[in-house]
């Protein structure tokens, strides 16, 4: 979701507007952003500043390395 000419999270699609779906990936977000890809999907032109869903991305990922692994069920 675009406010202003800032990228803002909507987890929960709430937002009223046209929306872009991203990856709670570092590697995804690094691509989107490199390859300018937000002012594509919400068909703008210009720079979008995309500092809200970085913060988001980076508190919404869990470490993997530092997790505790997961128990099998069964």
């Amino acid at each position: 979701m675009v406010v202003g000419n800032a990228v803002v999270p909507d987890p929960r699609g709430t937002l009223p507007g046209r929306g872009a779906h991203l990856h709670l990936d570092h590697k995804c977000l690094d691509l989107a952003i490199r390859r300018r890809a937000f002012p594509r999907a919400f068909r703008l032109t210009g720079a979008l500043d995309a500092a809200r869903v970085v913060a988001h991305v980076e508190e919404s990922v869990v470490d993997t390395e530092s997790a505790p692994p997961r128990e099998r069920a069964g």
